[in-house]
This record gives structure tokens, sequence and C-alpha cells, in this order.
């Protein structure tokens, strides 16, 4: 065996993982104080008996509380006018129980709330980019979708969309939660279509992170745990068959694992392209992950065998390819073609849309690519040439 090679692993939430478990969110919220903001989506959890639950729980552990709704993926001048109307009320945890976007925006604002400054001194690639200092609010991670993996980052993504649009993380480790609460009973009402980008989302975050240039034996195993459980449990749960609600445990595991992942190793091609084509075209991120996966793992595959035949990732794509189609005697080019053919035949039993579908065409592809090469391509296996 290879003698260890240095590595750090960043902050990391509590967690609470499990059915059920979304009944432990005011006692824990009460540890911070008595005054809390909820932020969520706009109409599910409200049409749930979660939602009366919560707020029972909260009047049980002695806290009032101030709510807020957040409208798909958040931009920054509607947080900051969000913070700008909250800033005189007295707020000692956020709580952010929705999707993806509900949970970078309840994020974001934990972060600002006493920073007092505008979030775009602090998103990278935009602005100043000042050091952020803190000091956030509490922030608990309460996710309803199985997809972004934010409930356990220190990312706040946000979105301004158009020809002049960017789509770029507020990122510190003061922002991490200090609790993510994992209910996989909270996914229930997941629609299909949410089920497939979201779950597309988790597993291309997982394949990335394994693959990542930062990886290493403590985040391989945290991914690969990751990826067994989205093997098993997306399809079972997109298809509501008999294993359907495990399928939704496998699924809110697999999430919570691509969060941690990331978080540690940084991510690769997929989020690099997903970053410009969710600026300028109304694109929901896991739909760009799910469409783009197979043929950026193709790619990946690609150049690695040409430039770098030895490279570790073509062993760990081979890996996954022998998880995905069962044929574990296949020699690793055959695994790594027949993971290519499995992604492409998933995106197609998924029923993900084209890009097409959301307004791009060739004509797009050369400013996609020129704006791409941000902090997720900066760890891709190999760097990707024209």
């Amino acid at each position: 065996m290879n003698p260890l090679s240095n590595f750090s692993i960043a902050r990391l939430p509590r967690i609470e993982f499990g059915a059920g478990v979304f009944v432990k969110t005011a006692a824990c919220a009460s540890q911070f104080g008595q005054r809390a903001l909820l932020v969520t989506g706009s109409r599910s959890l409200h049409a749930t008996p979660h939602w009366g639950a919560l707020q029972s729980a909260l009047t049980k552990n002695k806290m009032s509380w101030i709510a807020t709704q957040v409208h798909g993926e958040p931009a920054p001048l509607a947080i900051d006018a969000l913070t700008a109307q909250l800033r005189d009320e007295r707020v000692d945890v956020v709580i952010g129980v929705g999707g993806g976007s509900v949970l970078d925006a309840a994020k974001a604002v934990a972060g600002l709330l006493r920073a007092g400054r505008s979030v775009m001194d602090y998103l990278e690639g935009v602005g100043p980019e000042l050091p952020y200092a803190g000091p956030s609010v509490p922030f608990i991670a309460v996710p309803t979708t199985a997809g972004t993996g934010s409930e356990a980052t220190k990312n706040a993504v946000l979105s301004v969309q158009g020809e002049a649009g960017f789509k770029k993380s507020f990122r510190h480790e003061l922002l991490v939660a200090q609790y993510a609460i994992v209910d996989p009973d909270l996914l229930a009402t997941c629609p299909p279509a949410l089920i497939a980008a979201n779950g597309m989302d988790a597993l291309t975050q997982l394949v990335e992170s394994y693959v990542s240039t930062n990886s290493n034996p403590l985040t391989d195993a945290l991914a690969w745990d990751g990826i067994v459980a989205a093997c098993a449990g997306l399809l079972p749960w997109y298809e509501h068959g008999a294993r359907a609600a495990q399928g939704r445990v496998e699924m809110a595991y697999a999430a919570l694992l691509s969060g941690i992942t990331l978080a540690q190793t940084g991510l690769g091609s997929v989020h690099g392209l997903a970053s410009p084509l969710g600026a300028f075209f109304p694109i929901p991120h896991g739909v760009v992950c799910g469409s783009l996966f197979a043929a950026a793992t193709q790619m990946n595959i690609h150049a690695l065998r040409a430039r770098d035949p030895h490279h570790n990732a073509l062993a760990k794509y081979a890996r996954i390819g022998r998880l995905f189609t069962g044929e574990t005697r296949a020699d690793d080019a055959a695994a790594c073609a027949a993971l290519v053919r499995r992604l492409e035949a998933w995106t197609q039993q998924l029923a993900l849309p084209r890009l097409s579908n959301y307004g791009m065409t060739r004509n797009d592809t050369a400013r996609v690519i020129a704006n791409c090469r941000g902090s997720s391509m900066k760890t891709n296996p190999i760097v990707l040439r024209l």
C-alpha cells in the first residue's frame, strides 16, 4: 500500500439523519436563542403537516419566529433586499427548509444579517471579493429534495440570469450549517421530474468528487458509498415501484454525501459548464447535470487515455462502470465504455430534457465555454482542451 499523502477536511455540520428526525429541528434551534427566521419555498412545505408540526414544536420550545418564502433560484438583489428587510429584527437562528435554492438563500441571509454588507461584496469572481469575517447567524439546514447537498456545504450559490448573467458562490466556513437535519420523509412529495434532475445532480457531484484532483482516501470512501446508494436508489424512487420508499432513503443519503464530498474536493467539468449555462439560460441545475453527465464523462475518459493513460481516475471510472452494470469481470476500458452507455441510458430513462428546450443553440457554445473555467474546472481530473 502506498503511504498516505497529506489532506485536510473542512468543517461539517452536526448531522441528524433518518426518518422522523425533522421533529428535532425546534429543539436544535432552541440552543441558539428564542427567535427564529424560517426560510421556506413558495408552497410545498406549507401544504404538508410538517409545517404545522414545526410551528407547534417551536412554540413548545418557547420560541417565536418570522417566516419568509424564496421563489426560484436566489439572486443577489433579492438576498440584499431580504436581508435589509430583516436586519432590524432580532434573529437568533435561521432555519432553511426546502430545496437547494432555499437552503442557499437561507445560508446567505444568515451570513449577511449581522455583517451589514451587500452579498455582492463577497461573491467569487464578481465585485471586490472582500474577505468575509462574519459574524454569521447560526443556520440549520433541512433539505426537502435530494440533490444539491447544500445542507453540508459552505457555499450559497446565487444567480443573475441573462446575457450578462452569472452564477457564483458566497463561500465561507462560517456559513456551514450548525445542523443538517436530513429526513427522507420530507422527500415523499417530490414529483418525478424533480427526483430525476436532483438525483442526477447528486450522482454527478459524487462522481466528480471521486475523480477530483483534490480527492483523498476519506472523501473517496464517502463518495463511493454515495455512488452505491444512488445506483441502488435513484431509479426505484423515480419509478415509484416496490422499492420507492427505500430508494428515497438511499437518495437522501447520497445527496448528503455529495455535499460533504464536494465541500472537501471540488467538482469537475459538468459543474464548470453548469455555471454559465445556468446563468445564460433558465435551465434547472439538475437538468444541466443530467444532460451533460454522460458526454462529460466520455470526454474526460477520452482525454485521460490520450494524455495520461495511467491516471487513477480511469480506474475509478472503471470501478463505477462495473458497479452500474454488474459486469464485475470487465477490464477497465470495457467498464469505462459501459459506464458512459449506462449514463446515456439513465438520461433517457429519466426523461431529462435537452438544453435546446431552454433556448440554447450551437451558436451559444463558444460563450458557454469561454465562461466555464471557474473553480469546478480546476479540480477536473484533466485539463480539457478545445
